[in-house]
């Protein structure tokens, strides 16, 4: 895997953390190593949190820290046209649809209380809660207990058959074939995720009109040339999907994924940017240097 090509890619809805920094440790160490480019992406899909403020101060923060990017950077707010593309190229294959379910109708469909799905007819399908092995003791209920929000429910199929019309206020779902998708992780070894069981159809535009992670992640490493993912543990239950989704819309070589630990607020929460004592800023203003930054993110998950 020499002269690949990874990504950072932090989200601009607060400040830079030491949870960020064992991400940025182990993009750049891993791609340094097989003399790879490491391309610098803003995440800032999510238009009502993201802020153009924690945007500068992460990219302040990553620079005083040591981290410089091999290309310039890019920011999915500004590629609002390839994601159209790429939904058209989906909507020519007949597997998007309207949907017009908010979260709270969700959780509360029946199929999604009694584990029921519906297939291509229309008829009542059992759900598979969980597949696959867990990738190592202990970890498997991180992945589990830290998926994106976007995937956390798992979506029954409700507007699926219901022919709505696209319009404001109305969410696109990808339709996902029941396939296993197998892959092998450079850390955790071979996996088997089945999406369709995971998450159902797939959100690629929720109803405010913002691109999701799952889809913009997803176009944005097929079309920047990623050939390494590596992040968190907490996105290992987005790979199946992710590789699908790419599939879909042409890729025929997913990249490799790599999941590193994360470090943990508690034995059931990780760190967040709500803990401020863990932020960049703040240990820069107390007199830290970045190597001493660098050695305290490690230190709490090596």
């Amino acid at each position: 895997m020499r002269g690949i090509i990874s990504r950072f890619a932090p989200a601009p809805t607060g400040f830079l953390h030491l949870g960020h920094v064992v991400n940025a440790v182990h993009v750049w160490r891993e791609t340094r190593t097989r003399s790879g480019t490491v391309l610098v992406r803003i995440e800032d899909h999510d238009r009502q949190r993201s802020r153009p403020e924690f945007e500068a101060a992460i990219l302040e923060d990553l620079a005083w820290l040591g981290f410089e990017a091999d290309a310039p950077m890019v920011r999915q707010s500004e590629r609002h046209d390839i994601y159209a593309h790429a939904l058209d190229r989906l909507r020519r294959q007949g597997l998007i649809y309207a949907c017009s379910c908010s979260r709270a109708r969700i959780e509360a469909a029946p199929a999604a209380q009694t584990g029921s799905a519906t297939n291509a007819a229309g008829a009542a399908v059992p759900r598979a809660i969980r597949k696959g092995p867990a990738p190592i003791a202990g970890e498997a209920d991180v992945a589990q207990a830290f998926r994106p929000a976007d995937a956390e429910l798992w979506y029954p199929g409700t507007c699926r058959h219901r022919g709505l019309a696209e319009g404001a206020g109305i969410g696109l779902r990808v339709r996902l074939e029941p396939s296993l998708e197998r892959f092998v992780d450079l850390r955790l070894g071979a996996q088997e995720q089945r999406p369709s069981d995971q998450c159902g159809d797939l959100l690629v535009r929720d109803r405010g009109g913002n691109w999701t992670y799952q889809f913009a992640a997803t176009v944005d490493d097929m079309v920047q040339g990623v050939t390494l993912v590596i992040r968190g543990l907490d996105l290992l239950a987005s790979t199946g999907r992710q590789i699908q989704l790419a599939r879909l819309l042409g890729r025929a070589d997913p990249p490799a994924f790599l999941h590193h630990p994360l470090i943990m607020r508690s034995a059931d929460r990780k760190l967040s940017k709500a803990d401020g004592d863990t932020g960049i800023r703040e240990l820069r203003a107390a007199g830290w240097a970045p190597a001493d930054v660098i050695a305290r993110a490690l230190s709490l998950v090596d």
